[in-house]
C-alpha cells in the first residue's frame, strides 16, 4: 500500500490540526472496539491496556500514513484487529511474557499491511522498513502497560529500554520471514535477503541462548546444560513458527476482508442521499410512538383495568408504545380490555403502513440518485 508522506501534515497549523483530528478519530474508534473486547476476556486492567495501546498505536500509524481518504478506515481496521489479538494474547498468557507477546503482534501487523490492496512491499528493503516502523509503533503501544507495570521505575528505565530494543531487533526476523514468504509472488524484485537482515534473527537466537545460560534458569529450575539447550532451541523454533504463521494469517485475512469491507467506504455517499428521508421516517415514527403513548395513558386513566400491570408514568407508556410499534411484548403492561386491544391493533397497523408507504416513496424519489452513486463507484473501481 502506498502510504502518504507525513510531511504534508507539518506545513501549517491547519494541517497539524487535521492530522490531530484524524489521529483522534482513529484512536477513539479503535478503543471502542478493543476495550470492551479486552474486558470481556479478562478483568486485568494491564491486559486491556496492552490491547488498547497496541491497537491505537498501530491504527493511528497506519491510518495517518494512508492519508485522509482511505487512511481512517484502514487504520481502524488494522488497529482493531491488532488490538483484539493483543488483548486476547495478554488475557490468555499469564504474566504477558515479552517473548511470546511481541513476535505474533509484530508479524500480524506487517501481514495485515502487506495484504492491503496496492501494497508496495516488493523488496526485502521494503519489508525491513515496514517491519521497523511497525516495531516502533508497537513499542509506543506497549509503553502505557510497561509504565503501569513499573518497568520505567528503574534508573533510566533500563528494563523497558531493553524490551523496546528487543521489539526493534525482532523486526529484522519479521522482515526476513515476510520476504522469504513473498519472494515468489508477482512483482517481487529481490533474489536473496541482505546480510544484515539475516544477522538480526541470528542475534536474537544468540541472545535467547545467552539468556538461558545466564544462570537464573539453572538456579530457579535446576536445569542441566542439555535441558537448557533443548529449551532454548524449542523457544527459538517457537518464535520462528509463530512469526511465520502470524504473518500469513494477517496477510490472508486482509486479502479476504478488504474487498468485502470496501463497500463500507462508500456509505458516506449513500447516507448523504438517504439522510433526509431517513430523518423524515424517524420523525414520523417517533411521532406515532409519542401519540399512542398518550392514548394508552389516557385509556388506562379513564378505564380502570384496561391494562394489566399498567405503568405509573409517561416513561412507562412511551416504552410500551415503542415496543408495540416493533411488534414486541412489553412485560410491564398487557392490554386486557377490548378498547386497549383495539388501540394496540390500530397502533400496529399504522406503524406498518407508515414503514411500507414511506419506504416506497423514498425508493421512488432517491432511486435515480443512488444509481448515480453506484455508477460513479464502479467507474472509480475500474480506474
Amino acid at each position: 500500500m502506498a502510504f502518504a508522506s507525513l510531511a504534508r501534515f507539518m506545513l501549517t497549523p491547519a494541517a497539524i490540526g487535521n492530522f490531530a483530528w484524524l489521529a483522534l478519530r482513529i484512536a477513539v474508534f479503535v478503543s471502542l472496539v478493543v476495550v470492551p473486547f479486552g474486558y470481556a476476556i479478562t478483568d486485568l486492567h494491564t491486559d486491556v491496556l496492552i490491547g488498547a495501546g497496541c491497537g491505537v498505536a498501530i491504527g493511528v500509524g497506519v491510518g495517518v500514513r494512508g492519508g485522509a481518504r482511505s487512511g481512517p478506515w484502514t487504520g481502524i481496521l488494522v488497529g482493531s484487529i491488532v488490538g483484539i489479538v493483543a488483548a486476547l494474547l495478554a488475557g490468555l498468557i499469564p504474566g504477558n511474557p515479552f517473548g511470546r507477546l511481541a513476535p505474533p503482534l509484530l508479524a500480524l501487523a506487517v501481514g495485515l499491511i502487506d495484504g492491503l490492496r496496492g501494497s508496495e512491499l516488493l523488496r526485502y528493503r521494503d519489508m525491513a522498513r515496514e517491519s521497523f516502523v511497525v516495531a516502533v509503533l508497537l513499542s509506543f503501544g506497549l509503553i502505557p502497560a510497561w509504565t503501569v507495570q513499573g518497568l520505567f521505575s528503574t534508573p533510566f528505565g533500563g528494563a523497558a529500554i531493553t524490551l523496546i530494543f528487543g521489539v526493534l531487533l525482532m523486526s529484522t526476523g519479521t522482515a526476513l520471514a515476510a520476504g522469504l514468504l513473498s519472494h515468489r509472488r508477482t512483482g517481487w524484485r529481490d533474489v536473496r535477503p541482505p546480510l544484515l537482515l539475516v544477522i538480526g534473527p541470528l542475534s536474537i537466537a544468540l541472545m535467547i541462548f545467552a539468556g538461558m545460560y545466564s544462570g537464573q534458569f539453572t538456579d530457579a529450575y535446576g536445569l542441566s546444560n542439555i535441558e537448557l539447550a533443548l529449551w532454548s532451541s524449542f523457544f527459538v523454533v517457537e518464535v520462528a513458527v509463530v512469526t511465520v504463521v502470524s504473518f500469513l494469517v494477517g496477510r490472508w485475512s486482509m486479502i479476504w476482508l478488504e474487498p468485502r469491507l470496501r463497500i463500507y467506504g462508500y456509505l458516506t455517499d449513500y447516507l448523504t442521499v438517504m439522510w433526509p428521508p431517513i430523518g423524515a421516517f424517524a420523525v414520523g415514527y417517533l411521532t406515532i410512538i409519542l401519540l399512542f403513548s398518550g392514548f394508552y395513558g389516557m385509556l388506562d386513566r379513564f378505564q380502570e383495568g384496561a391494562f394489566e400491570y399498567a405503568g405509573s408514568g409517561i416513561a412507562d407508556w412511551v416504552l410500551f408504545s415503542f415496543y408495540t410499534s416493533l411488534g414486541q411484548e412489553f412485560g410491564s403492561a398487557v392490554p386486557v380490555s377490548v378498547a386497549a386491544r383495539i388501540l394496540v391493533g390500530l397502533h400496529l397497523i399504522l406503524s406498518a403502513a407508515w414503514a411500507v408507504v414511506l419506504f416506497a416513496a423514498v425508493m421512488s424519489s432517491i432511486g435515480p440518485r443512488l444509481d448515480q452513486v453506484a455508477r460513479r463507484h464502479e467507474e472509480e473501481a475500474e480506474d
